[in-house]
């Protein structure tokens, strides 16, 4: 007996899915509406706490800067000791993983999203995913941007504006577009 799959099981799964499934446009919908309550907040209100544990899959007392803007939401997973600094982006329709005293810079998106390279499928709603994992005191640079699929690792950094299409070896600095590994860097 075949079993079936619920398209938000194909999207975690990183199988191609239906984005207008109305049970995903539910769950966008509770994020959208808890980003808004959020983002209309400031540092120090008592109701950030149950927002965004509510929001998130595991928030673990992240400091997030508003705004910040989601997905899903509850498939994004901090650390202890994370810090994200205003406008993060992060489309979570796989797991993000970011590890312990990670520092995400301002307008850093981290994305999972992905699409057909055919248009009738790209029309047809279709969309697929892949996980990102960022490992524990990694340095993501403001304006940088991390695709669907990479993984980072322990101690890297991400310069500003870098565009990061493979995985980051532990304690590496990568910068650029496509982000390459720059010799010679010291922290």
């Amino acid at each position: 007996m075949d079993v079936v799959l619920s398209e938000r099981d194909k999207m975690l799964s990183g199988a191609p899915y239906d984005v207008g499934c109305p049970d995903l446009v539910k769950l966008r919908r509770r994020a959208q509406s808890l980003m808004r309550s959020f983002n209309q907040t400031i540092e120090g209100e008592a109701s950030r706490p149950e927002l965004l544990t509510a929001l998130l899959g595991t928030w673990n007392g992240a400091i997030i800067r508003a705004p910040f803007h989601v997905d899903y939401g509850q498939h994004i997973h901090f650390g202890p000791g994370v810090f994200v600094n205003f406008n993060c982006v992060i489309l979570d329709v796989c797991e993000v993983r970011i590890g312990a005293r990670t520092q995400i810079g301002p307008n850093v998106q981290i994305l999972t999203a992905d699409h057909p390279r055919d248009a009738t499928r790209r029309a047809q709603g279709i969309e697929f995913g892949k996980p990102v994992t960022i490992g524990a005191d990694v340095w993501i640079g403001g304006g940088a941007i991390l695709l669907p699929g990479v993984t980072v690792g322990d101690g890297a950094i991400i310069a500003a504006g870098a565009v990061v299409t493979r995985d980051v070896a532990a304690r590496a600095t990568v910068g650029g577009n496509p982000a390459r590994k720059l010799q010679g860097r010291q922290g």
